[in-house]
């Protein structure tokens, strides 16, 4: 079995804020606990908010657990960076996705979210993520981010 990602000090809002595109009610991570070169560990609590961005017809629904996972990628993906500014990028792709639940805004607790990576390279990833309560998984799945490039240069 793997070492667990090391812990960090704690993330909150104002130090995820420089690593996502996402502001204000969008940002839906609330804290990143730990990460290493290969994982990163995230937790939210924004599902609780009745005024969500990406509720629907005054639920929100299990799908919307992907877009959690996609910002503690992109998070991970600043991270680990190799250049002084990380490519943007985009979820290209998700598969094998399995939901445990049909909504997330009726989960009383915070969604802990983890992201591992599978394989990287200049203009690709590729990761598993789970997104879970300490109940048991809510969503998981496989997903793969294309980089962009900034200003017209290639990644």
């Amino acid at each position: 079995m793997a070492a667990p990602c090391a812990p960090v000090v704690p993330w909150g809002r104002a130090q995820i804020d420089g690593y996502l595109p996402h502001r204000g009610a969008m940002r839906l991570l609330s804290e990143v606990r730990a990460y290493d070169r290969d994982t990163i560990e995230c937790v939210a609590d924004s599902h609780h908010d009745p005024a969500h961005p990406l509720r629907a017809h005054g639920r929100l629904g299990a799908a919307c657990a992907i877009e959690y996972a996609a910002q503690a990628m992109a998070i991970h993906g600043a991270l680990c960076a190799d250049r002084e500014r990380p490519p943007a990028g985009s979820l290209l792709a998700v598969r094998e996705a399995r939901f445990w639940v049909a909504r997330l805004d009726d989960i009383a607790e915070d969604l802990l979210i983890t992201c591992h990576c599978l394989a990287r390279d200049s203009r690709v990833a590729s990761y598993r993520f789970v997104v879970a309560t300490t109940a048991g998984p809510v969503a998981a799945g496989r997903a793969t981010v294309q980089f962009t490039a900034h200003e017209g240069r290639a990644p």
